[in-house]
């Protein structure tokens, strides 16, 4: 056997299933395995396998072993000329493993091979090459000078910075993520180090392959996506500790004693460091919005103190003494700003809505505080309530010019609509664009783009618009305002994609891929970030909160359109039928939206029979049975009366039905 391929899995169900799609497809034509470890997930990982695919060789460990005991559980049994170590999130080209494998072979002082990595939005990561972290390294990557000084040989040794990324190189370090290596050469030097559980294992293997008298080979002829969450992994105390503290055993094993003391005690600097930087700019971070939202509303009321002294209280022979503006202000800006972070109005997604209501609450607070102070001490009233005023309308200013201009998205959970471009072609495109509608309530346009230059097949019949074709997809995001595309897998050959998603880094719009035959839509720098997952296991229709919105739902739009039958029933088919629906829906005997039974044999939840489907909302899906049948899954696993409005609104012809 030529390859065996090693993939450790713990709860990435559905980058798992992206990045097995692409395995299989690299993997024809080659005589390879696929060995897929599972660390006792509990998302559903091990079904899916069984499920998708059979011919995966898996192991269900009982718990969560670490990366280098999972590894070294399917490598143990493994007979192939080679073994790759592939993360879960990962999407390989179709032709990586047999460009690996030509350059393995004609190689042969190549003990192990890294590729080119991409991440989600086809950035290149510089962990795709990388130095030794001897102490020297360690300290100019620790304390920043490798990011001053990326192109100095001495400061820009740890990720290699000063080789060109696009050059096949001898490295040092291979990253965990995707290492390529001679079986014969695993049996020489060991497998992975078992004393580490997470991070370091690469490095020290790396090292024990050049200590064996082979090199490490850096190879950009072929690319991979590496969904890498490292931004959000880093700002964690934690991921400081572990992975620095893997640096340390790496120190003890190879180091001698004197610069193992070294290493260590730099290590020990690092964690401090890192830690404080990152507990500071989680403070920062925190406390930044609140200070704005400060500064604005104390200016404002300052300015409003001047006017009235001199146009209200000089008349008066009067002003305002030094300690309204000194003590007073602030302590009422401050309760509105408690009162705003109590009703959530700081935490992510930060809205409007529940600054306005802190502000109310906290106006309240101070009305009646300031009815029970001293007469010395109530200063003005009509202020205190215009203050009220500016503070509402400041605050709810700052988060509209913060949200237009796309400043701290992550405090506002990012964009609030998105405008979608799917790739493909045909049914596929169609069934796309279907999931991404009823599962994503936030996108506000989409459209399908042909994958294919010049093709004279139509696409499917739909209710989405036809953009054009994909070598105008920079015209298109231009001038359709895309932020975000959606490629079809099954269409486009994943390098391809990675071609695409490379080229067109300047658009600053965001990629997903949609597997073949799957009911997520899978693109995020974060593989932790689930809701950049279009899934849908979330919110069933059968718990007892979500029937009673749905009877809700039904009996406040029978009302409605019983209130104003005058002027609904002239735009609905079979008006008779019509009238009768209303009053079946207020009995109960039916719902507005209902799920649609293809045979007798399929099992749905009991539900009222429904006027209208899910599929009513898609021109083509009644002619798809298989397509009518996932509507269905999206719509009872996902349930919101905002779905059920845009059934009706879009069926609304139908009600007669």
């Amino acid at each position: 056997m030529k390859l065996s391929i090693v993939i450790v899995n713990y709860n990435v169900e559905h980058f798992l299933e992206q990045c097995l799609r692409s395995v299989y497809t690299a993997l024809e034509g080659i005589d390879g395995e696929v060995w897929v470890v599972d660390n006792n997930s509990v998302d559903g990982s091990l079904a899916m396998l069984e499920k998708k695919f059979p011919q995966a060789k898996v192991i269900a460990n009982k718990e969560n072993v670490g990366f280098a005991r999972a590894n070294n559980q399917a490598i143990r049994q493994s007979e192939a000329e080679y073994v790759l170590l592939l993360n879960p999130d990962t999407i390989v080209e179709p032709d990586t493993f047999s460009k690996c494998l030509d350059f393995m072979d004609r190689t042969p002082d190549a003990g192990g091979l890294g590729v080119k990595m991409l991440n989600g939005n086809g950035e290149f990561l510089p962990e795709s090459k990388r130095g030794l972290p001897v102490p020297s390294v360690a300290f100019y990557k620790i304390f920043g000078l490798s990011k001053l000084f990326p192109k100095s040989q001495k400061f820009g040794a740890y990720h290699l910075t000063y080789l060109s990324p696009d050059e096949i190189h001898s490295v040092d370090v291979l990253a965990g993520a995707f290492m390529l290596m001679r079986k014969s050469v695993l049996d020489q030097v060991g497998l992975l180090d078992e004393d580490y559980f997470m991070y370091g294992e690469d490095i020290d293997l790396s090292y024990r392959i050049t200590q064996g008298g082979y090199k490490n080979y850096y190879f950009p002829e072929t690319r991979i996506i590496h969904y890498k969450g490292e931004s959000t992994k880093k700002s964690s105390v934690n991921y400081v500790y572990v992975f620095y503290n893997a640096m340390r055993i790496f120190a003890n094993k190879h180091f001698s004693q004197k610069n193992a003391k070294l290493f260590n005690w730099l290590i020990t600097a690092a964690i401090w460091f890192r830690a404080s930087l990152a507990l500071l700019s989680r403070f920062f971070k925190a406390i930044l919005l609140p200070v704005i939202d400060f500064a604005a509303i104390y200016g404002g009321m300052y300015a409003l103190s001047v006017y009235w002294d001199i146009n209200i209280l000089s008349a008066r022979n009067s002003s305002f003494p030094p300690i309204y503006r000194k003590v007073f202000i602030p302590i009422y800006i401050l309760i509105w700003i408690i009162s705003m972070a109590c009703c959530g109005s700081y935490k992510k997604p930060v809205t409007a809505a529940k600054s306005n209501k802190g502000i109310l609450i906290g106006t309240v607070i101070i009305l009646l505080t300031y009815a029970l102070l001293p007469e010395t001490y109530r200063f003005s009233r009509a202020v205190t309530i215009l203050g009220a005023m500016w503070t509402m309308l400041v605050v709810n200013l700052i988060r509209y010019i913060m949200r237009r201009f796309n400043i701290g998205s992550t405090l506002f959970g990012g964009k609030d609509k998105r405008r979608i471009a799917v790739i493909g072609l045909g049914e596929e495109a169609a069934r796309v664009a279907a999931l991404v509608r009823v599962v994503n309530r936030k996108c506000d346009f989409i459209g399908i783009v042909r994958s294919e230059n010049g093709k004279d097949e139509p696409q499917a019949e739909s209710s989405f618009r036809q953009l054009g074709q994909i070598g105008q997809l920079q015209d298109i995001i231009s001038i359709y305002h895309i932020n975000e595309v959606v490629f079809c897998s099954k269409n486009i050959p994943a390098d391809n994609i990675i071609s695409l998603m490379t080229q067109l880094q300047e658009c600053q719009v965001e990629y997903k891929i949609a597997p073949e035959e799957s009911d997520s839509i899978i693109g995020s720098n974060n593989i932790n970030t689930y809701d950049e997952i279009y899934g849908v296991h979330v919110n069933s229709i059968t718990k007892a909160s979500n029937r009673r919105k749905k009877r809700a739902f039904d009996i406040i739009v029978a009302l409605l359109l019983l209130l104003f039958l005058v002027f609904d029933i002239w735009f609905v088919k079979r008006k008779k039928n019509f009238i009768h629906n209303i009053f079946e829906v207020l009995k109960g005997k039916k719902s507005w939206v209902g799920c649609q039974k293809l045979n007798e044999g399929e099992k749905l939840p009991e539900l009222r029979p429904g006027v209208l489907y899910p599929s009513d909302a898609f021109t083509f899906s009644q002619a798809d049975p298989s397509l009518v049948h996932k509507v269905n899954v999206l719509y009872l696993q996902d349930y919101s009366a905002l779905t059920d409005l845009n059934i009706l609104y879009r069926g609304y012809r139908d009600l007669g039905r």
